[in-house]
Parts: C-alpha cells; sequence; structure tokens
C-alpha cells in the first residue's frame, strides 16, 4: 500500500473552550488504535500531521469515530495529502491579498451542492470574495475579516450540503511544510 504525508484537519475543535480535543491525548490515541504513523500536531485548533496508507477517507472516518468515542466530539475530518495541500496553494485564487490571515481556503470532505457558490456570493459583504476550486473554498474576508462576514458556518453548510474546515493562508503553507 502506498502511503502518504497528509494532514488531517479536525473541524470547530477546542475554539472558545468547546469541543475539547487535547492535541497529546489525541496524538496518544491515534498512534496506540490506527495505522497512522510519525503523528505530530500543529496547533491547538486540529491540524494532524500523519502518514496514512490505505483510503484517505475510511482514514477520516476511522479518526472521526475515536475523537467521538474518547472526547465526546462529533466532528468532521478531512484529509488532505502534502500534494493536495501544495496544490491548493499554487492554485490560490486571490494572489493579490493583503493579510494573509483575511484570507481562507475551506477543504471540502466532497462535492459540493450545485448553485452553492451563486447561493453564497449573495451573502458577499462589500471586499468580500469566493472562489470554487475543486473541493476547496477559498474565502477572502477583505478588510473586515471574519468576524462581520455573514458567511456564518450556518450559511456555509447550508449553501455547499457537505462539511468542510477553514484554514488561513498563513495556516496552509505551514501544513505544506509539515506534510513534505
Amino acid at each position: 500500500m502506498t502511503m502518504r504525508r497528509c494532514a488531517l484537519l479536525l473541524r470547530a475543535v477546542n475554539v472558545s473552550g468547546r469541543n475539547r480535543v487535547p492535541m497529546a491525548e489525541l496524538r496518544t490515541l491515534l498512534a496506540e488504535r490506527t495505522a497512522l504513523e510519525r503523528i505530530t500536531t500543529y496547533i491547538a485548533s486540529g491540524n494532524v500531521i500523519a502518514d496514512v496508507t490505505g483510503d484517505p477517507a475510511a482514514t477520516a472516518e476511522q479518526v472521526r469515530g475515536l475523537i467521538r468515542e474518547a472526547f465526546d466530539v462529533d466532528t468532521p475530518v478531512i484529509v488532505r495529502s502534502h500534494d493536495a495541500l501544495e496544490r491548493a496553494l499554487a492554485e490560490n485564487p486571490f494572489p493579490d491579498v493583503q493579510v494573509d490571515s483575511a484570507l481562507h481556503v475551506m477543504f471540502l470532505a466532497g462535492e459540493p451542492a450545485p448553485g452553492a457558490t451563486d447561493a453564497l456570493r449573495t451573502r458577499l459583504r462589500p471586499g468580500e470574495r469566493i472562489a470554487l476550486i475543486g473541493h476547496d473554498l477559498w474565502i477572502d474576508y477583505g478588510d473586515g475579516g471574519v468576524a462581520g462576514t455573514k458567511l456564518t458556518r450556518a450559511v456555509l453548510d447550508r449553501a455547499l450540503g457537505v462539511a468542510g474546515t477553514a484554514r488561513n493562508l498563513l495556516t496552509l503553507r505551514r501544513l505544506v511544510e509539515l506534510t513534505a
């Protein structure tokens, strides 16, 4: 079987004291109960870096189940290989963004619903932009940043019809380095 260095991206963990998943405990759990190898984590917001063999979707579901069982947190887990992360970075549709933390890429677990980007465009504030490239939704929050956007998690979930988890451009760059 082919082994690939991947990022397993957890959605909305360790945010504002909710969905607590201690990264040290998670690393131990994954080392003991999965076939993942060379497991590390990056910041507490749910970035697991590991060597993955076999089907990434099955790995994501296994990790999601273990997190639910061990920490009572049900969170989507989205797997991206180093090549997929590198490709996403290269395909950045908004290279003119001045502040890297204002640009996010939402990694989707699958195919978004038809018309998703049209539905989301109706919610954009002045200065915001979106672009869907494959299973990655890019969101430029503009000068207003994430705090004032109308693209809330509920709005994104409803329009996309598929789970996703976002990382800013700084984190994406770091994930590319960590999975190399």
